[in-house]
């Protein structure tokens, strides 16, 4: 079964039960600069599970495409990816346990006709703050799955929260146990990875293919958990494992949702990828990294030193060292593997026709800028009379010098190079890397807090009070919000007087005074085109946007002309919220600085006042 089969049989499979399809997040979320990437079908999806009615009902179903960044470093085994495919679907508050585990077993046995005997589940065993999941044990049981293809784990293998295990959820967080599917491969187990094998063991013989979340619990008390009223199902399923399963081969790289990236590569070097481990390892990092690549330049992303450029120029360097290692200039081979990258997704709305040149070009640049950063690299290595570990982890941070390149360089010099400290500090990078993405995506998750909402709609209240005293030229061009203030960043050409500064602050609380109501609705692209909405109209956003309006007389009439004249409304734009119910709730705005962030960009800086605060500024 190929990828695109498996795709469509999966969300048809649940729209005959009810499930509306929503489109794909992007990548890289609008408006919401507290994380790097969407990195499962679940993040976009985080308000709803948390109690906000969704337009398309309690159904849903989808197909997202996913970006890990701190699985890099792993990447080059037959199962680890950066870039990868969540089947996701979603019962909010509708159907529970049995629907979800039934249905997802009719998928894998009877659509995809696995044998059972292959197949192996994973259930929560319960510890002293929440009981075993003998719910869904019976449902696993009754479905035929027998007694010793059901194994039990703990807090850190069967449990989701936003926060972690139970004892680390604050109070008030919503989690609950989940239950994963295995696919058996059925390979000799390696003992390096323990005596005995079993389905999270990872020595290779099984694969995750499938894992249902059940959102049931809200903390209310140091180890105390009581069942929330809305219980949801949050299912994620890669669609990588998946089609390798049905290939029964555990090498996901040997399936097509890569093998045409990797013979044009076995084309352009000559060498085969299951005939030199060497390249084997080579092949595969080469086709996830560039077809990550392709994916996050189609987003807007280019290479850089900060947040996303970041990571996708470390995706084309490690490509390039590792090809030019053994001999080979990733400058003619590497924008070549762009063309089957996007062919894989063709039948897809993921890419356009005329992507394949402009995507082309970044990474050929890129790349070549490279090259002379490694004439730069040499050069300082010709300086250097001595290296340390650290010194050469330096080396591989700066100009993708890696661990072998260095050592060889100094083994001409007679000197030998500690490798367990050059080990220690990339274990650290590794960590921080690590930690800074969980970081990041948890604020992404996190803010929701009474503080954040209101510099949510303070925001909207500013940008439109911007475009009101300088002029409709103004446009939003980044912001960060946390729990103590508010950061925008705007296109204006000029340093703002103290005076419009002034007129903008009283505006806003101008506003605010007004008490005026906040409405959200989710329309079609074209609806809010008409609308007047504020945002960028393009691909980044899908067939339906999600606009909140503040205004004392909003209504949606996308045939009205001149809404604002008519009173319609004062501010309307694309956004996912989440924002208050009246402006009277934020209370006040204080303008604390302006300034300039490059040529054309200015940024402001702004905390919540009381209403007394705000009194004596008017």
């Amino acid at each position: 079964m190929t990828s695109k089969e498996l795709r469509a049989k999966y969300l048809n499979f649940f729209k005959t039960r009810n499930h509306k399809v929503i489109d794909p997040a992007p990548l890289v979320l609008e408006k919401d600069p507290t994380t790097l990437f969407t990195s499962s079908g679940m993040q976009p999806l985080i308000p709803y599970l948390m109690g906000k009615k969704h337009p398309k009902g309690k159904r849903l179903v989808d197909s997202q495409p996913s970006f890990r960044a701190e699985d890099m470093d792993e990447v080059g085994d037959n199962r680890h990816t950066t870039m990868f495919e969540m089947l996701g679907n979603w019962s909010l508050g509708d159907y529970f346990k049995k629907e979800q585990l039934k249905w997802f077993w009719m998928f894998l046995t009877e659509e995809l006709r696995f044998d059972t005997a292959k197949l192996y589940v994973s259930v929560f065993e319960g510890n002293e703050f929440v009981e075993k999941d003998e719910e869904t044990l019976s449902i696993w049981k009754s479905l035929g799955v027998v007694e010793d293809h059901i194994y039990f784990y703990g807090v850190e293998k069967n449990w989701w929260s936003r926060s972690g295990t139970p004892d680390q959820m604050p109070v008030g967080e919503i989690g609950g146990p989940d239950s994963e599917v295995f696919y058996d491969f059925g390979t000799p187990h390696n003992s390096r990875f323990g005596d005995k094998c079993h389905p999270n063991c990872d020595c290779g013989r099984f694969s995750e293919i499938g894992n249902s979340v059940f959102i049931q619990y809200k903390k209310v008390g140091d180890g105390q958990f009581e069942k929330l009223p809305q219980q949801n199902v949050d299912f994620g399923g890669g669609l990588e494992r998946l089609v390798g399963a049905t290939f029964n081969t555990p090498d996901v790289f040997q399936t097509d949702l890569f093998i045409p990236i990797i013979e044009r590569l076995e084309e352009q070097t000559g060498k085969k990828y299951q005939k030199d481990d060497n390249f084997t390892n080579i092949f595969r990092i080469a086709s996830d990294h560039i077809k990550a690549a392709t994916f996050l330049i189609k987003s807007g992303i280019l290479p850089s030193n900060k947040l996303q450029g970041y990571v996708l120029r470390r995706l084309l360097r490690r490509t390039a060292v590792k090809l030019t290692q053994v001999g080979f200039d990733p400058v003619l081979i590497l924008p070549k593997l762009v063309d089957p990258a996007i062919d894989i997704y063709q039948g897809t709305d993921y890419f356009k026709t005329g992507d394949w040149d402009s995507i082309r070009q970044v990474i050929e640049d890129e790349l070549k800028k490279f090259q002379q950063t490694l004439k730069k690299g040499l050069k300082e290595v010709e300086k250097l009379q001595e290296i340390n570990g650290k010194i050469a982890f330096d080396l591989y941070q700066t100009y993708g010098f890696p661990w072998e390149l260095t050592e060889e360089l100094f083994d001409k010099k007679g000197q030998n190079i500690d490798k367990i400290q050059f080990e220690e500090e990339f274990e650290k990078h590794r960590e921080l890397s690590r930690t800074a993405s969980a970081g990041t995506f948890k604020g992404g998750l996190a803010g929701h807090s009474e503080a954040e909402i209101k510099y949510h709609t303070a925001t909207h209240l500013l940008h439109q009070a911007l475009r009101d005293i300088l002029g409709p030229k103004v446009f939003q061009n980044g912001s960060n919000i946390n729990q103590e203030r508010l950061r925008f960043d705007f296109s204006f050409d000029r340093k703002m007087t103290d005076e419009e500064i002034k007129q903008v602050e009283d505006l806003i609380n101008q506003k605010i005074k007004e008490d005026l109501r906040v409405d959200h609705k989710t329309v079609p692209i074209e609806d809010a085109r008409k609308l007047g909405a504020i945002g960028l109209f393009d691909e980044k956003y899908g067939k339906d946007v999600s606009i909140y309006a503040v205004g004392p007389n909003y209504h949606l009439d996308p045939g009205a002309k001149d809404q604002r004249d008519r009173g319609g409304y004062y501010s309307l734009e694309f956004c996912g919220g989440p924002h208050v119910a009246h402006t009277g709730e934020i209370g006040g705005v204080k303008i604390t600085k302006e300034e300039a962030i490059s040529q054309g960009i200015r940024r402001i800086r702004a905390e919540l006042i009381s209403v007394e605060q705000t009194r004596m500024l008017c």
